[in-house]
C-alpha cells in the first residue's frame, strides 16, 4: 500500500509540560548548576524537552553547532561562531537565564587542548553568577577529568510508553488505519520499548509497509536489529520451554511460582519484584538452556549480555557501556537479562587498580549497586562455570534472589536427557534402550549426550541406515566425558556449593508436584 513518512514525532514534552526528566532538569537549573551533560541517543527530543522547560521557566534557549553557530530558537539570530572556542565567547552576548545546548561539543572534549579547557571552566564560573547554563546532549560520557566535577551528569532515559504512544499515532494516521487500542496497541508499545522515538517510528512504518498495519513481530524484529547494533546486547528469540531441561527439578520449580511475579496482580498482592538468579555448574549441564527457558516461563523477552564487551580502550568507555546496557534492559523490562560466564567479566576486580587503572573495579561496583537497587522488573540470569573466580561481593544475598548449583545429571535427569535428545532429532525414544543409554552414560552432561546421539546419526547416515544402539554405544566407548578429565575440579566444586548455594536437582522424585505447579 502506498504510505507517505508522517512529519518528526510528537515527544514526551510539549510546550506547556515536561517530562520526569525534564522536571528533574528544570531542578537544576533553578538551583543554578551551570553544566549540564546529557547522555541520550535523541537529539531531537532532548531539544524538544529543552524548548518545554525554557517555555516553563520563561528562559532564553540557544543551540549551538559547527555547522549553524550559535542560534536563538525563538528570533532565529544567528551569530557566526564556528569553533568550539568561538562559541564560548559567544555566550558573553547573552541576556541573564539562558540555557544553551552545546550539540557535538563532546567530540571536541575527547582529547581537549589546555586552551579549550581554560576557556570552558572560567565560562562555567561567569555563567555560575549570571543564571547561564550550558548543556552538552551527547550519546557518551566524553568528560576530561579536569571537568568532572564541573558538569553534572544526566541521563536521559529512552522513550516509555507514554512517549512512544504519540509515535504511533501519527505513524497509523499518517497510513489512514485506525488507531490501536486496549490490547493490541499496548502489545505494539511492548514491543518498541527500549527503542528511540525515530527507531520506533522507522519500525511502525516499515511494518505498514509490509504487512498493512503495525504489527508487534515485526517491530520486535526491528528492535532485536536496533539492539544488535551496538554489540553489547542481543535480543534472543526464546523458544525453548522448562519442558525441554531434563531435570533440575527445584530450580524449574522455583521458577514456576515465580511465573506470575511481574503481573499487576503480584504488586497488588505486594510481592516484590524478583532480582534474579546466579547459576553456578560445569559447562554443558544446562545453565544457559535454563536461561532461555526463563525467558519463554515467564513471558518476557531475553536479552543476552556479553559482558566481556563491556570493557572498551577509551577512558570512561566501559562504564559507559554498562550504562547503556542497563538503561536499554529497564526500557525493555519486564525482561529477563542473560549474563553467560559473569567469572570471566570481573575475575580481576582485586588487581584493577594495577592492570586497568581501576577500570573493572568501578565498572563492577557500578553493577553490583544496580543489582542491588533495581526496581524496574528486569530478572538477571548470571551462569558461572568457575566459582572461586567470582568476587565474594558478588556472592552475597541481595544481589540475587538465590544462588544454585547444577550438577552432574543423575541417572533419572540421563533417561530424561536422552528421550528429549532423541525426540528433538525426530527420532522415536521407544526404537532406542533409554534405561540403558542412562546407565553408561554415569558422569556425562547433557550436551555431551546430545553430541553423542548426533555422532550416531552421522554414522547411521553414512551407512544409509537409522542409528541403533549399537552405534550410540560404539561412540560412547570412544567418548572421553568431561567428568573424567576435571574430577579434582568438579569434586572441589561440589565440596563448596554444600551450604552456599541451593541444588538444583532434588535427591527424589518430584515429577508430580512440578506437573501440578505448570498447570
Amino acid at each position: 500500500m502506498p504510505y507517505v513518512k508522517s512529519s518528526p514525532p510528537p515527544t514526551s514534552a510539549s510546550a506547556s509540560s515536561v517530562s520526569e526528566t525534564g522536571a528533574k532538569l528544570v531542578h537544576y537549573l533553578r538551583a543554578g548548576y551551570p553544566g549540564l551533560y546529557l547522555l541520550s541517543h535523541e537529539e531531537q527530543r532532548v531539544e524538544a524537552e529543552f524548548k518545554a522547560i525554557a517555555g516553563q521557566l520563561g528562559y532564553s534557549l540557544c543551540f549551538w553547532s559547527v555547522a549553524d553557530g550559535l542560534v536563538n530558537t525563538t528570533s532565529n539570530q544567528a551569530v557566526d561562531a564556528p569553533d568550539p572556542l568561538a562559541a564560548l565567547d559567544a555566550l558573553a552576548g547573552l541576556p541573564e537565564q539562558s540555557v544553551v545546548l552545546l550539540k557535538d561539543y563532546h567530540l571536541f572534549l575527547q582529547d581537549p587542548n589546555a586552551l579549550l579547557l581554560r576557556k570552558l571552566t572560567d565560562t562555567l564560573l561567569i555563567a555560575k553568577t549570571q543564571q547561564k547554563h550550558l548543556v552538552i546532549p551527547a550519546c557518551r560520557l566524553c568528560l576530561p577529568p579536569e571537568l568532572e566535577r564541573e558538569f553534572t551528569v544526566v541521563e536521559f532515559p529512552l522513550p516509555g510508553s507514554d512517549a512512544l504512544r504519540p509515535v504511533l499515532d501519527n505513524i497509523l494516521l499518517s497510513a489512514k488505519l485506525e488507531p490501536l487500542a486496549g490490547e493490541a496497541g499496548e502489545a505494539v508499545l511492548a514491543a518498541a520499548s527500549g527503542l528511540t522515538t525515530m527507531e520506533a517510528e522507522n519500525a511502525f512504518a516499515l511494518s505498514v509497509v509490509e504487512a498493512g498495519c503495525v504489527r508487534p513481530a515485526i517491530v520486535a524484529r526491528e528492535k532485536a536489529q536496533a539492539v544488535k547494533k551496538t554489540g553489547l546486547l542481543e535480543v534472543i528469540a526464546a523458544r525453548e520451554s522448562l519442558d525441554d531441561i531434563g531435570g533440575l527439578d527445584q530450580l524449574k520449580e522455583w521458577l514456576l511460582q515465580r511465573r506470575h511475579a511481574f503481573g499487576r496482580k503480584a504488586r497488588e498482592y505486594g510481592l516484590p519484584v524478583p532480582k534474579g538468579v546466579l547459576i553456578v555448574g560445569l559447562p554443558g549441564t544446562g545453565k544457559s538452556l535454563t536461561a532461555k527457558a526463563t525467558a519463554q516461563s515467564l513471558g518476557v523477552p531475553l536479552l543476552k549480555l556479553d559482558a566481556g564487551r563491556i570493557f572498551a580502550g577509551l577512558v570512561g568507555q566501559s562504564e559507559g557501556n554498562l550504562r547503556s546496557v542497563i538503561q536499554t534492559a529497564e526500557a525493555i523490562a519486564p525482561c529477563v537479562l542473560w549474563i553467560e560466564e559473569l567469572e570471566k567479566a570481573f575475575s580481576g576486580t582485586k588487581s584493577s587498580g594495577s592492570t586497568d587503572g581501576g577500570t573493572t573495579s568501578r565498572v563492577f561496583g557500578a553493577f553490583l549497586t544496580w543489582l542491588q537497587e533495581k526496581t524496574k522488573p528486569v530478572f538477571v540470569v548470571a551462569t558461572a562455570n568457575d566459582v572461586t573466580q567470582l568476587p565474594p561481593e558478588l556472592l552475597r544475598k541481595g544481589r540475587f534472589d538465590e544462588l544454585w548449583f547444577v550438577d552432574l545429571p543423575n541417572e533419572r535427569e540421563r533417561e530424561s536427557i536422552w528421550n528429549l535428545v532423541i525426540e528433538r532429532h525426530n527420532r522415536d525414544a521407544e526404537q532406542f534402550d533409554v534405561a540403558q543409554l542412562a546407565r553408561i552414560t554415569d558422569g556425562f552432561t547433557g550436551s555431551e549426550i546430545e553430541a553423542a546421539f548426533t555422532e550416531a546419526l552421522f554414522l547411521g547416515f553414512e551407512r544409509d541406515r537409522e542409528p541403533t544402539n549399537l552405534d550410540i554405544a560404539g561412540v560412547l566407548n570412544e567418548f572421553v566425558p568431561l567428568s573424567k578429565q576435571m574430577a579434582e575440579q568438579i569434586s572441589a566444586l561440589r565440596q563448596w556449593a554444600k551450604g552456599r548455594a541451593r541444588w538444583a536437582t532434588s535427591p527424589g522424585a518430584p515429577e508430580r508436584r512440578l506437573r501440578k505447579l505448570a498447570a
